[in-house]
């Protein structure tokens, strides 16, 4: 298991494929301006999930795995992957740090965004993480101007951000991302994430994808990863949260 998982999730922060675009009735291109947008993002200050994840690599399937993730909103991310009841890979993020701990292999990394940077090629913050976990619209840095368009009942918004090309769907009924998808037009690798499966989150009432599909493909067609994730539990704001994170004796520290 070693990261990949941890990786793979946390690359649809930023490269996703291109969306099949399929011809629709109408087509209302909208002013951009900060309401425009018709998005409902998940709003809480603690938030606990519970799933599984299937990983498949090349065609090759890797154990079925259980996931674990704890955030405290604009603070800590804190996930937790482990496959038959053995803890694999443990990581705790906040604004400026990133902490990884790999039981497997009794090594670990303790650093900030440059590591995510370096791993994914392609510049990741914190926003962009939290935004892709919890399936929230990410909206454009000050100073991009978004193109938003309205097909039917989905409103598409598209934007480039350095060498990205952000695209994100949004099904107006509920107000919910049902697709992202990021395109680095430098390296030429593409992302696409899914949400679907959406339910009503106790008690705020508010939707929340319990279904997550992440696919990334290299730019060279060789290489495919995707990771399905189904959440069975997913609470808000229930009770405060802790988010231990330390290092065992005897582990190596990774640069």
């Amino acid at each position: 298991m070693s990261n990949r998982f941890l990786l793979l999730f946390l690359v649809a922060t930023i490269t996703l494929g291109s969306c099949a675009r399929k011809a629709v009735p109408t087509k209302t291109v909208i002013p951009p301006t900060s309401n425009a947008v018709r998005a409902n993002n998940v709003e809480f200050r603690y938030l606990s999930a519970k799933g599984k994840a299937q990983i498949e690599q090349n065609g090759n399937k890797l154990p079925n795995a259980n996931l674990t993730l704890r955030i405290r909103r604009d603070s800590v991310i804190w996930i937790s992957v482990s496959v038959a009841g053995f803890e694999g890979v443990r990581a705790s993020i906040t604004q400026d740090s990133v902490r990884v701990l790999n039981k497997l292999q009794r090594e670990y990394y303790v650093g900030d965004f440059a590591y995510l940077s370096r791993q994914l090629n392609v510049p990741v913050s914190f926003a962009q993480v939290q935004a892709l976990l919890l399936g929230n619209y990410l909206p454009a840095t000050n100073g991009t101007e978004p193109t938003i368009t309205t097909e039917g009942a989905m409103q598409r918004i598209q934007y480039n951000q350095a060498s990205l090309f952000i695209e994100q769907l949004i099904g107006m009924s509920l107000g919910k991302l049902q697709k992202l998808s990021v395109r680095d037009e430098a390296s030429k690798n593409n992302l696409l994430v899914d949400y679907s499966d959406f339910r009503a989150l106790t008690p705020t009432n508010q939707s929340f994808a319990h279904s997550t599909v992440l696919q990334v493909q290299q730019a060279n067609g060789q290489n495919k990863s995707s990771a399905a994730i189904n959440y069975r539990n997913v609470d808000v704001d229930t009770e405060r949260l802790d988010f231990p994170f330390s290092v065992p004796s005897g582990y190596v520290r990774k640069k």
